[in-house]
Protein backbone atom coordinates (compact mmCIF):
# COMPACT_ATOMS: atom_id res chain seq x y z
CA UNK A 1 0.00 0.00 0.00
CA UNK A 2 1.37 3.40 -1.08
CA UNK A 3 1.18 6.10 1.51
CA UNK A 4 1.11 9.90 1.85
CA UNK A 5 1.75 12.36 4.50
CA UNK A 6 0.26 15.30 4.57
CA UNK A 7 0.48 18.46 7.22
CA UNK A 8 -0.29 21.71 5.92
CA UNK A 9 -0.98 25.55 7.38
CA UNK A 10 -2.05 26.57 3.94
CA UNK A 11 -4.82 24.36 3.22
CA UNK A 12 -5.33 25.51 0.14
CA UNK A 13 -6.81 22.44 -2.21
CA UNK A 14 -5.64 20.25 0.19
CA UNK A 15 -8.79 17.98 0.18
CA UNK A 16 -9.20 17.84 -3.05
CA UNK A 17 -5.34 17.30 -3.31
CA UNK A 18 -6.03 14.46 -0.90
CA UNK A 19 -8.77 12.80 -2.52
CA UNK A 20 -6.79 12.17 -5.52
CA UNK A 21 -3.98 10.57 -4.02
CA UNK A 22 -7.03 7.89 -2.17
CA UNK A 23 -8.35 7.36 -5.50
CA UNK A 24 -4.80 6.62 -6.74
CA UNK A 25 -4.51 3.95 -4.13
CA UNK A 26 -3.04 5.94 -1.22
CA UNK A 27 -2.93 5.66 2.70
CA UNK A 28 -2.95 9.29 4.45
CA UNK A 29 -1.00 10.33 7.44
CA UNK A 30 -2.06 12.98 8.99
CA UNK A 31 -1.26 15.40 11.92
CA UNK A 32 -3.53 17.87 13.99
CA UNK A 33 -5.49 20.77 11.89
CA UNK A 34 -5.30 18.90 8.76
CA UNK A 35 -6.30 15.70 9.63
CA UNK A 36 -9.77 17.44 11.05
CA UNK A 37 -10.00 18.63 8.07
CA UNK A 38 -9.39 15.78 5.73
CA UNK A 39 -11.58 14.15 8.13
CA UNK A 40 -14.38 16.77 7.74
CA UNK A 41 -14.34 15.80 3.97
CA UNK A 42 -15.05 12.55 4.51
CA UNK A 43 -11.53 11.64 4.06
CA UNK A 44 -10.05 8.50 5.95
CA UNK A 45 -6.93 9.66 7.36
CA UNK A 46 -4.39 7.70 9.61
CA UNK A 47 -3.07 10.02 12.55
CA UNK A 48 0.68 10.25 12.90
CA UNK A 49 0.46 8.83 16.49
CA UNK A 50 -0.71 5.81 14.94
CA UNK A 51 2.38 5.48 13.00
CA UNK A 52 4.73 6.63 15.23
CA UNK A 53 3.09 4.57 18.30
CA UNK A 54 3.99 7.63 20.45
CA UNK A 55 0.89 10.63 21.26
CA UNK A 56 1.42 14.19 20.30
CA UNK A 57 3.34 15.91 23.25
CA UNK A 58 4.51 19.88 24.38
CA UNK A 59 0.78 21.48 23.14
CA UNK A 60 2.03 19.75 19.74
CA UNK A 61 5.77 20.76 19.14
CA UNK A 62 6.77 17.26 18.86
CA UNK A 63 4.58 15.18 17.15
CA UNK A 64 6.60 14.46 13.69
CA UNK A 65 10.18 13.65 15.15
CA UNK A 66 10.05 10.37 15.13
CA UNK A 67 12.44 7.63 13.75
CA UNK A 68 9.14 5.94 12.12
CA UNK A 69 8.55 9.05 10.20
CA UNK A 70 12.26 9.95 9.27
CA UNK A 71 13.21 6.26 8.61
CA UNK A 72 10.29 6.27 6.18
CA UNK A 73 11.25 9.28 4.69
CA UNK A 74 14.93 9.13 4.41
CA UNK A 75 15.25 5.00 3.47
CA UNK A 76 17.14 4.37 0.20
CA UNK A 77 14.96 1.62 -1.39
CA UNK A 78 17.82 0.15 -2.99
CA UNK A 79 20.06 -0.39 -0.40
CA UNK A 80 19.31 -3.82 1.15
CA UNK A 81 20.63 -2.66 4.13
CA UNK A 82 18.04 0.15 4.28
CA UNK A 83 15.28 -2.42 3.40
CA UNK A 84 16.60 -4.96 6.16
CA UNK A 85 16.29 -1.98 9.04
CA UNK A 86 12.58 -0.82 7.41
CA UNK A 87 11.27 -4.09 8.27
CA UNK A 88 13.37 -4.82 11.75
CA UNK A 89 11.69 -1.95 12.83
CA UNK A 90 8.40 -2.05 11.71
CA UNK A 91 8.63 0.96 9.41
CA UNK A 92 6.48 1.34 6.15
CA UNK A 93 7.78 3.96 3.56
CA UNK A 94 6.12 7.24 2.69
CA UNK A 95 6.35 7.99 -0.87
CA UNK A 96 4.41 11.25 -1.23
CA UNK A 97 5.21 14.15 1.73
CA UNK A 98 2.96 17.07 1.60
CA UNK A 99 3.95 19.64 4.13
CA UNK A 100 3.70 23.43 4.35
CA UNK A 101 4.93 25.38 7.04
CA UNK A 102 3.86 27.56 10.24
CA UNK A 103 2.73 31.18 8.85
CA UNK A 104 5.85 32.86 10.50
CA UNK A 105 5.98 35.69 7.95
CA UNK A 106 2.61 36.28 8.28
CA UNK A 107 2.68 36.11 11.90
CA UNK A 108 5.63 38.86 12.47
CA UNK A 109 3.61 41.46 10.16
CA UNK A 110 0.83 41.92 12.28
CA UNK A 111 1.09 45.00 13.81
CA UNK A 112 0.69 43.48 17.31
CA UNK A 113 2.61 40.59 17.69
CA UNK A 114 4.52 39.62 20.41
CA UNK A 115 7.77 37.85 20.54
CA UNK A 116 6.06 34.92 22.14
CA UNK A 117 3.58 34.63 19.18
CA UNK A 118 6.42 34.90 16.61
CA UNK A 119 8.61 32.25 18.51
CA UNK A 120 5.65 29.79 18.57
CA UNK A 121 5.11 30.17 14.83
CA UNK A 122 8.81 28.70 13.99
CA UNK A 123 8.40 25.45 12.40
CA UNK A 124 10.67 22.79 13.01
CA UNK A 125 8.83 19.79 12.89
CA UNK A 126 8.08 20.93 8.89
CA UNK A 127 11.17 21.65 7.54
CA UNK A 128 12.65 18.43 9.12
CA UNK A 129 10.58 16.54 7.27
CA UNK A 130 10.69 18.67 3.85
CA UNK A 131 14.48 18.47 4.05
CA UNK A 132 14.48 14.59 4.53
CA UNK A 133 12.01 13.85 1.78
CA UNK A 134 13.89 16.43 -0.77
CA UNK A 135 17.12 15.07 0.04
CA UNK A 136 15.56 11.39 -1.11
CA UNK A 137 13.93 12.56 -3.80
CA UNK A 138 15.23 9.62 -5.96
CA UNK A 139 12.19 7.68 -4.07
CA UNK A 140 10.08 10.29 -2.71
CA UNK A 141 7.84 13.28 -3.93
CA UNK A 142 7.99 16.15 -2.20
CA UNK A 143 5.23 18.80 -2.35
CA UNK A 144 5.33 22.23 -0.61
CA UNK A 145 3.03 24.55 -3.28
CA UNK A 146 -0.09 24.16 -3.81
CA UNK A 147 0.55 25.07 -7.18
CA UNK A 148 1.76 21.77 -7.84
CA UNK A 149 -0.99 19.71 -7.14
CA UNK A 150 -2.23 19.28 -10.58
CA UNK A 151 0.80 17.91 -11.64
CA UNK A 152 1.88 15.51 -9.46
CA UNK A 153 -1.49 13.96 -9.45
CA UNK A 154 -1.67 13.52 -13.42
CA UNK A 155 1.51 11.84 -13.22
CA UNK A 156 0.62 9.80 -10.66
CA UNK A 157 -2.26 8.83 -12.33
CA UNK A 158 -0.61 8.19 -15.35
CA UNK A 159 2.19 6.23 -14.28
CA UNK A 160 1.17 5.59 -11.06
CA UNK A 161 3.93 7.62 -9.47
CA UNK A 162 6.30 11.25 -10.67
CA UNK A 163 9.18 11.20 -13.05
CA UNK A 164 12.16 11.74 -11.73
CA UNK A 165 12.79 15.31 -13.14
CA UNK A 166 9.32 16.31 -11.44
CA UNK A 167 10.96 15.09 -8.00
CA UNK A 168 13.88 16.52 -8.24
CA UNK A 169 12.05 20.28 -9.48
CA UNK A 170 10.03 19.92 -6.57
CA UNK A 171 12.77 19.19 -4.08
CA UNK A 172 15.24 22.41 -5.19
CA UNK A 173 11.97 24.09 -4.22
CA UNK A 174 11.70 22.93 -0.80
CA UNK A 175 15.21 23.86 -0.44
CA UNK A 176 14.21 27.32 -1.82
CA UNK A 177 11.81 27.13 0.33
CA UNK A 178 12.97 26.13 3.64
CA UNK A 179 15.74 28.25 3.04
CA UNK A 180 13.76 31.26 2.64
CA UNK A 181 11.86 30.67 5.30
CA UNK A 182 14.65 30.26 7.83
CA UNK A 183 16.30 33.60 6.53
CA UNK A 184 12.91 35.51 7.31
CA UNK A 185 13.67 33.95 10.73
CA UNK A 186 17.17 35.02 10.81
CA UNK A 187 16.56 38.62 9.88
CA UNK A 188 13.76 38.39 12.97
CA UNK A 189 15.78 37.15 14.59
CA UNK A 190 19.15 39.19 14.46
CA UNK A 191 16.94 42.38 14.79
CA UNK A 192 15.84 41.16 18.06
CA UNK A 193 19.15 40.12 19.30
CA UNK A 194 20.47 43.92 17.89
CA UNK A 195 23.45 42.18 15.88
CA UNK A 196 24.38 45.19 13.64
CA UNK A 197 27.38 43.31 11.65
CA UNK A 198 26.49 39.73 11.98
CA UNK A 199 28.93 36.96 11.09
CA UNK A 200 27.27 35.85 8.03
CA UNK A 201 23.72 37.38 6.80
CA UNK A 202 21.09 35.58 4.33
CA UNK A 203 18.65 37.60 2.22
CA UNK A 204 15.49 35.83 0.51
CA UNK A 205 13.32 37.70 -1.83
CA UNK A 206 10.16 36.54 -3.85
CA UNK A 207 9.82 36.42 -7.53
CA UNK A 208 7.43 39.27 -8.26
CA UNK A 209 7.82 39.33 -12.00
CA UNK A 210 10.34 37.93 -14.83
CA UNK A 211 11.88 40.47 -17.09
CA UNK A 212 12.37 40.39 -20.74
CA UNK A 213 15.79 41.52 -20.45
CA UNK A 214 18.27 43.43 -17.82
CA UNK A 215 19.60 46.15 -18.38
CA UNK A 216 20.74 45.81 -22.26
CA UNK A 217 19.04 42.84 -24.42
CA UNK A 218 21.77 40.58 -24.01
CA UNK A 219 21.73 40.01 -20.00
CA UNK A 220 18.76 38.14 -18.83
CA UNK A 221 16.94 39.44 -15.64
CA UNK A 222 13.95 39.28 -13.26
CA UNK A 223 12.52 41.55 -10.58
CA UNK A 224 12.28 40.34 -7.17
CA UNK A 225 10.31 41.97 -4.00
CA UNK A 226 11.60 41.18 -0.25
CA UNK A 227 8.89 39.82 1.98
CA UNK A 228 7.35 42.22 4.14
CA UNK A 229 8.97 45.00 2.29
CA UNK A 230 8.11 48.97 2.47
CA UNK A 231 4.95 49.23 1.22
CA UNK A 232 6.29 52.62 -0.16
CA UNK A 233 7.92 50.85 -2.99
CA UNK A 234 8.06 50.27 -6.47
CA UNK A 235 7.92 46.33 -5.68
CA UNK A 236 4.62 46.81 -4.34
CA UNK A 237 3.20 49.37 -7.15
CA UNK A 238 0.15 48.34 -8.79
CA UNK A 239 0.46 48.55 -12.69
CA UNK A 240 -3.16 50.42 -13.82
CA UNK A 241 -2.13 50.39 -17.38
CA UNK A 242 0.84 50.21 -20.08
CA UNK A 243 3.52 47.51 -21.05
CA UNK A 244 5.39 45.59 -18.75
CA UNK A 245 7.92 47.11 -16.99
CA UNK A 246 11.58 46.54 -18.00
CA UNK A 247 14.71 46.60 -15.64
CA UNK A 248 15.75 50.16 -16.54
CA UNK A 249 12.40 51.34 -16.21
CA UNK A 250 12.37 49.51 -12.58
CA UNK A 251 15.44 51.41 -11.84
CA UNK A 252 14.10 54.66 -12.94
CA UNK A 253 10.78 54.37 -10.94
CA UNK A 254 12.19 53.78 -7.86
CA UNK A 255 15.26 56.44 -8.00
CA UNK A 256 12.16 59.08 -9.01
CA UNK A 257 10.27 57.66 -6.18
CA UNK A 258 12.86 58.01 -3.49
CA UNK A 259 12.98 61.79 -4.70
CA UNK A 260 9.28 62.71 -4.64
CA UNK A 261 9.23 61.18 -0.93
CA UNK A 262 11.39 63.60 0.12
CA UNK A 263 8.44 66.44 -0.34
CA UNK A 264 5.55 67.24 1.40
CA UNK A 265 4.20 69.49 -0.82
CA UNK A 266 2.72 68.75 -4.04
CA UNK A 267 5.93 67.69 -6.01
CA UNK A 268 6.85 66.43 -9.61
CA UNK A 269 9.63 64.93 -9.91
CA UNK A 270 11.41 63.65 -13.88
CA UNK A 271 13.96 60.79 -14.15
CA UNK A 272 16.44 59.91 -16.79
CA UNK A 273 18.82 57.16 -16.04
CA UNK A 274 18.43 57.48 -12.76
CA UNK A 275 19.15 60.68 -12.40
CA UNK A 276 16.45 63.51 -11.52
CA UNK A 277 16.63 65.76 -14.86
CA UNK A 278 13.38 68.28 -12.97
CA UNK A 279 11.76 68.47 -9.67
CA UNK A 280 9.07 71.39 -9.01
CA UNK A 281 6.85 71.90 -6.28
CA UNK A 282 3.66 73.93 -6.31
CA UNK A 283 0.39 75.06 -4.75
CA UNK A 284 -0.74 72.45 -6.62
CA UNK A 285 0.05 68.90 -8.05
CA UNK A 286 -0.39 70.56 -11.77
CA UNK A 287 1.86 73.57 -10.89
CA UNK A 288 4.31 71.35 -9.76
CA UNK A 289 4.88 69.55 -12.57
CA UNK A 290 4.58 72.49 -14.86
CA UNK A 291 7.58 73.27 -12.56
CA UNK A 292 9.51 70.16 -13.46
CA UNK A 293 8.89 70.03 -17.00
CA UNK A 294 10.35 73.70 -17.71
CA UNK A 295 13.23 72.54 -15.62
CA UNK A 296 14.56 70.46 -18.60
CA UNK A 297 11.97 70.33 -21.28
CA UNK A 298 14.49 68.55 -23.40
CA UNK A 299 15.77 65.74 -21.18
CA UNK A 300 12.08 64.88 -19.47
CA UNK A 301 11.49 63.61 -23.35
CA UNK A 302 11.20 59.63 -22.25
CA UNK A 303 11.67 60.34 -18.50
CA UNK A 304 10.00 58.65 -15.71
CA UNK A 305 7.45 60.64 -13.45
CA UNK A 306 6.96 60.51 -10.07
CA UNK A 307 3.92 62.97 -8.51
CA UNK A 308 3.14 63.15 -5.16
CA UNK A 309 -0.35 63.47 -5.15
CA UNK A 310 -3.32 62.34 -6.90
CA UNK A 311 -2.91 62.62 -10.96
CA UNK A 312 -5.98 65.17 -11.64
CA UNK A 313 -7.61 65.85 -15.35
CA UNK A 314 -5.46 69.54 -15.78
CA UNK A 315 -2.47 67.48 -14.81
CA UNK A 316 -3.13 64.40 -16.67
CA UNK A 317 -3.66 66.95 -19.76
CA UNK A 318 0.29 68.41 -19.55
CA UNK A 319 1.18 64.84 -18.95
CA UNK A 320 0.06 63.48 -22.33
CA UNK A 321 1.71 66.19 -23.90
CA UNK A 322 4.85 64.66 -24.30
CA UNK A 323 6.20 61.07 -24.71
CA UNK A 324 6.95 59.60 -20.59
CA UNK A 325 7.59 56.03 -20.07
CA UNK A 326 5.96 56.12 -16.49
CA UNK A 327 3.67 57.63 -14.57
CA UNK A 328 3.77 57.44 -10.66
CA UNK A 329 1.69 58.51 -8.30
CA UNK A 330 -0.27 57.42 -5.38
CA UNK A 331 -3.78 57.45 -7.53
CA UNK A 332 -5.34 58.78 -10.70
CA UNK A 333 -8.92 60.39 -11.33
CA UNK A 334 -11.32 58.58 -13.66
CA UNK A 335 -10.80 61.31 -15.53
CA UNK A 336 -6.95 61.59 -15.82
CA UNK A 337 -7.36 57.91 -16.41
CA UNK A 338 -9.24 58.33 -19.46
CA UNK A 339 -6.70 61.24 -20.98
CA UNK A 340 -3.41 58.83 -20.34
CA UNK A 341 -4.68 55.40 -21.30
CA UNK A 342 -5.46 56.47 -24.71
CA UNK A 343 -1.85 56.05 -25.42
CA UNK A 344 -1.50 51.75 -25.33
CA UNK A 345 1.89 51.87 -24.19
CA UNK A 346 2.43 53.92 -21.04
CA UNK A 347 2.97 52.30 -17.86
CA UNK A 348 0.58 54.19 -14.98
CA UNK A 349 2.09 52.66 -11.60
CA UNK A 350 -0.14 53.33 -8.31
CA UNK A 351 2.00 53.15 -5.48
CA UNK A 352 1.03 53.61 -1.67
CA UNK A 353 2.43 56.58 -0.44
CA UNK A 354 0.65 56.40 2.83
CA UNK A 355 1.73 53.01 3.14
CA UNK A 356 4.79 52.28 5.62
CA UNK A 357 7.72 53.10 5.24
CA UNK A 358 10.21 50.58 6.63
CA UNK A 359 14.31 51.26 7.13
CA UNK A 360 15.87 48.67 4.83
CA UNK A 361 19.39 48.03 3.74
CA UNK A 362 20.46 49.12 0.83
CA UNK A 363 22.48 45.85 -0.88
CA UNK A 364 24.60 46.10 -3.65
CA UNK A 365 26.47 43.30 -5.15
CA UNK A 366 30.26 43.49 -6.22
CA UNK A 367 31.89 40.12 -7.98
CA UNK A 368 32.37 37.52 -5.59
CA UNK A 369 30.50 39.96 -2.48
CA UNK A 370 27.56 42.07 -1.61
CA UNK A 371 28.10 45.61 0.15
CA UNK A 372 25.50 46.58 2.43
CA UNK A 373 24.62 49.52 4.75
CA UNK A 374 21.61 51.47 5.41
CA UNK A 375 19.70 53.88 3.76
CA UNK A 376 20.38 57.69 3.05
CA UNK A 377 17.49 58.49 5.40
CA UNK A 378 19.50 61.71 6.90
CA UNK A 379 17.86 65.17 6.05
CA UNK A 380 18.69 68.69 6.36
CA UNK A 381 16.50 68.43 9.86
CA UNK A 382 19.28 66.14 10.86
CA UNK A 383 22.06 68.38 10.20
CA UNK A 384 24.27 70.68 12.19
CA UNK A 385 24.15 74.03 10.43
CA UNK A 386 26.66 76.52 10.29
CA UNK A 387 26.86 79.67 8.41
CA UNK A 388 30.79 80.62 8.04
CA UNK A 389 30.09 84.04 5.82
CA UNK A 390 29.33 87.08 6.52
CA UNK A 391 26.27 87.43 4.45
CA UNK A 392 22.97 84.86 6.10
CA UNK A 393 20.63 83.52 3.41
CA UNK A 394 17.69 85.46 3.00
CA UNK A 395 14.06 83.47 3.84
CA UNK A 396 13.53 83.02 -0.37
CA UNK A 397 17.14 81.65 -0.54
CA UNK A 398 16.55 79.03 2.22
CA UNK A 399 13.97 77.57 0.51
CA UNK A 400 16.03 77.15 -2.44
CA UNK A 401 19.00 75.84 -0.47
CA UNK A 402 16.26 73.41 1.47
CA UNK A 403 15.24 72.11 -2.34
CA UNK A 404 18.45 72.04 -3.61
CA UNK A 405 19.75 69.91 -0.96
CA UNK A 406 16.82 67.33 -0.73
CA UNK A 407 17.20 66.65 -4.75
CA UNK A 408 21.15 66.81 -4.45
CA UNK A 409 21.06 63.79 -2.01
CA UNK A 410 19.74 61.82 -5.06
CA UNK A 411 22.12 62.60 -7.54
CA UNK A 412 24.73 60.83 -9.26
CA UNK A 413 28.63 62.05 -7.12
CA UNK A 414 29.77 64.15 -7.97
CA UNK A 415 26.63 65.80 -7.90
CA UNK A 416 25.63 69.75 -8.53
CA UNK A 417 22.04 71.20 -8.22
CA UNK A 418 20.99 75.17 -9.07
CA UNK A 419 17.31 75.83 -7.21
CA UNK A 420 15.05 78.20 -6.56
CA UNK A 421 12.60 77.79 -4.26
CA UNK A 422 10.26 76.01 -6.37
CA UNK A 423 11.67 73.60 -9.19
CA UNK A 424 15.69 72.77 -10.23
CA UNK A 425 17.36 74.93 -13.02
CA UNK A 426 20.66 72.69 -13.69
CA UNK A 427 21.70 69.38 -12.70
CA UNK A 428 25.79 68.45 -12.83
CA UNK A 429 25.23 64.55 -12.46
CA UNK A 430 28.01 61.69 -12.08
CA UNK A 431 31.36 64.12 -12.81
CA UNK A 432 34.87 63.20 -12.29
CA UNK A 433 35.13 66.59 -10.51
CA UNK A 434 33.16 68.89 -8.59
CA UNK A 435 33.98 71.95 -10.93
CA UNK A 436 33.23 70.17 -13.99
CA UNK A 437 29.66 68.96 -12.39
CA UNK A 438 29.19 72.77 -11.28
CA UNK A 439 29.60 74.09 -14.86
CA UNK A 440 27.10 71.28 -16.29
CA UNK A 441 24.65 72.68 -13.90
CA UNK A 442 25.50 76.12 -14.10
CA UNK A 443 24.97 75.82 -18.01
CA UNK A 444 21.96 73.97 -17.60
CA UNK A 445 20.27 77.24 -15.89
CA UNK A 446 21.66 79.64 -17.78
CA UNK A 447 20.20 83.14 -16.96
CA UNK A 448 18.14 81.63 -14.11
CA UNK A 449 20.95 81.24 -12.19
CA UNK A 450 20.79 84.52 -11.18
CA UNK A 451 19.70 85.03 -7.61
CA UNK A 452 19.44 81.21 -7.56
CA UNK A 453 21.08 78.79 -5.03
CA UNK A 454 23.50 76.04 -5.36
CA UNK A 455 23.78 72.74 -3.48
CA UNK A 456 26.70 70.11 -3.50
CA UNK A 457 26.81 66.84 -2.53
CA UNK A 458 30.46 66.78 -0.62
CA UNK A 459 32.75 69.77 -0.04
CA UNK A 460 34.70 72.31 -2.12
CA UNK A 461 38.63 71.04 -2.34
CA UNK A 462 38.95 74.06 -4.16
CA UNK A 463 37.37 77.87 -4.13
CA UNK A 464 37.01 77.27 -8.30
CA UNK A 465 33.14 76.31 -7.94
CA UNK A 466 32.43 79.14 -5.27
CA UNK A 467 34.12 81.49 -8.35
CA UNK A 468 32.04 79.69 -10.90
CA UNK A 469 28.61 79.69 -9.28
CA UNK A 470 29.21 83.64 -8.61
CA UNK A 471 30.52 84.60 -12.07
CA UNK A 472 26.73 82.73 -12.78
CA UNK A 473 25.17 84.68 -10.51
CA UNK A 474 24.42 82.49 -7.29
CA UNK A 475 23.36 84.13 -3.89
CA UNK A 476 23.54 81.22 -1.92
CA UNK A 477 25.36 77.90 -1.54
CA UNK A 478 25.05 74.73 0.76
CA UNK A 479 27.35 72.16 0.99
CA UNK A 480 28.70 69.79 4.05
CA UNK A 481 31.99 71.86 4.58
CA UNK A 482 34.86 69.85 6.30
CA UNK A 483 37.84 70.55 3.26
CA UNK A 484 41.15 71.54 4.58
CA UNK A 485 40.59 74.33 2.32
CA UNK A 486 37.33 75.52 3.64
CA UNK A 487 38.85 78.93 4.46
CA UNK A 488 39.35 79.38 0.62
CA UNK A 489 35.67 78.89 -0.15
CA UNK A 490 34.48 81.26 2.46
CA UNK A 491 36.64 83.60 1.41
CA UNK A 492 35.51 83.35 -1.90
CA UNK A 493 31.74 83.64 -0.80
CA UNK A 494 32.21 86.70 0.67
CA UNK A 495 34.11 88.43 -1.58
CA UNK A 496 30.84 88.06 -3.76
CA UNK A 497 28.50 88.26 -1.10
CA UNK A 498 27.43 84.93 -1.27
CA UNK A 499 25.80 83.09 1.60
CA UNK A 500 26.98 79.79 2.25
CA UNK A 501 25.87 77.23 4.67
CA UNK A 502 27.48 73.96 5.87
CA UNK A 503 25.41 71.01 6.74
CA UNK A 504 28.20 68.79 7.97
CA UNK A 505 27.07 65.82 6.42
CA UNK A 506 27.85 64.38 2.62
CA UNK A 507 25.29 63.01 0.54
CA UNK A 508 27.56 60.83 -1.78
CA UNK A 509 25.71 58.42 -4.08
CA UNK A 510 27.67 56.11 -6.49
Amino acid sequence: MKRALISVSDKTGIVEFAMGLKEAGFDIISTGGTKKALQEAGIEVIGISDVTGFPEILDGRVKTLHPKVHGALLARHDEEGHRAQLKEHGIQPIQVVCVNLYPFQQTIAKPDVTVEDAIENIDIGGPTMLRSSAKNHEYITVVVDPADYDQVLAEIKETGETTKETRRRLAAKVFRHTASYDAVIAEYMTALAGEENPESVTFTYELKQPLRYGENPHQKAAFYKKPLGSLFSVAQAEQLHGKELSYNNINDADAALQIVKEFDQPAAVAVKHMNPCGVGTGETIEEAFRKAYEADPTSIFGGIIALNREVDEATAKQLHEIFLEIIIAPSFSQEALDILTSKKNIRLLSVRFDGEKKEEKKLTSVEGGLLVQDMDAYSLEDATISIPTKRQPTDEEWEALKLGWKVVKHVKSNAIVVANSQMTLGVGAGQMNRVGAAKIALEQAGERAKGAALASDAFFPMDDTVEAAAKAGITAIIQPGGSVRDEDSIKKADEYGIAMVFTGIRHFKH
